[in-house]
């Protein structure tokens, strides 16, 4: 008998951890509720029994889908900028005052989750109308704005909903980040611009990056806001979806429809968590550097 063949112990066969089996029903249900309905989806849209793709290429030929992809996609932009844009303030704000403040300030971030979705939208109905708030205020202007069945209407209303969405991934990041290295920064005699840009908004782009694809995802599957709110002449992508499936009966254009919508939203939540792995590891460098200075 060799030297290998002595020293090396006899293989055996791992047994699978009894902690796996809790995994179980969660991938069962996962499987039910989303993988069967996926395949389904697929099968129908590449034609069944007959292998064909002419489903997907009259998406892109019948010229209304592509416009209403690229409408959903500009509106979905618009909605993902505007929670940017009051979103990182509100949750810098967070980060700044005392425990009972910020309480207060998750309370109101947090209200959209226990108010009714169909309450939401009859508010925003009432806002944006004819002789609503915002037509009586422009009126003191001498000028005639409804947003009522308009796409800025429902950017509006829908940047209102998906606002948390944004906020909380941000004041995670936010919360994170140590404020002596800004403090640093400026005992060296950085500018506070500067040192914001350089310091502070490097150490947040991962809250960026995860509040942007977060709305952004959201945004494109949106139905209740732009059904209620919006015009039919000016639907969304949900709504062509519920158009093809309840009245159309257009299944096969339906399922082929939603698995692009489903592709783009699973390149851009591949590449957010690239980059955003990315971004974490750079941060989580750039706040223990300090650590080791002292040490």
């Amino acid at each position: 008998m060799s030297v290998e063949q002595r020293g090396s112990p006899p293989k055996r066969w791992r047994t699978p951890s009894p902690q796996w089996l809790l995994v179980l029903p969660a991938l069962a249900l996962l499987t039910v509720i989303l993988l069967v309905p996926l395949g389904r989806s697929v099968a129908t849209s590449v034609g069944s029994p007959d292998f064909t793709l002419e489903h997907y290429k009259t998406l892109f030929t019948d010229g209304v889908t592509l416009t209403v992809l690229l409408r959903t996609a500009g509106t979905a932009a618009a909605v993902t900028v505007i929670a940017l844009l009051f979103g990182y303030p509100y949750a810098y704000v967070m980060t700044r005052v005392g425990p009972r403040l910020r309480g207060v300030l998750m309370v109101v971030v947090l209200v959209p989750f226990w108010t009714s979705v169909m309450a939401r939208n009859f508010a925003w109905i009432i806002i944006l109308q004819r002789n609503g708030p915002v037509d009586s205020f422009f009126k003191l202007f001498g000028l005639d704005v409804v947003l009522y069945q308009t796409v800025g209407g429902v950017t509006i209303a829908m940047s209102q909903v998906l606002l948390p969405f944004m906020v909380l991934p941000l004041y995670t990041a936010l919360a994170g980040i140590d404020r002596k290295l800004l403090l640093a920064a400026r005992g060296l005699g950085s500018h506070p611009v500067k040192a914001f840009w350089k310091i502070y908004w490097p150490l947040s782009r991962g809250g960026v990056v995860s509040g942007l694809i977060l709305v952004f995802t959201l945004s494109l599957g949106f139905y209740v806001t732009p059904a209620l709110v919006g015009a039919p002449q000016q639907s969304l992508v949900a709504q062509l979806l519920g158009q093809r499936t309840t009245q159309l009966l257009d299944f096969e254009g339906a399922s082929a429809l939603g698995l692009v919508v489903l592709i783009v939203s699973l390149v851009l939540v591949a590449w957010a968590n690239r980059v955003g792995g990315t971004i974490s590891a750079i941060g989580a460098v750039a706040s223990t550097a300090p650590e080791k200075g002292r040490s």
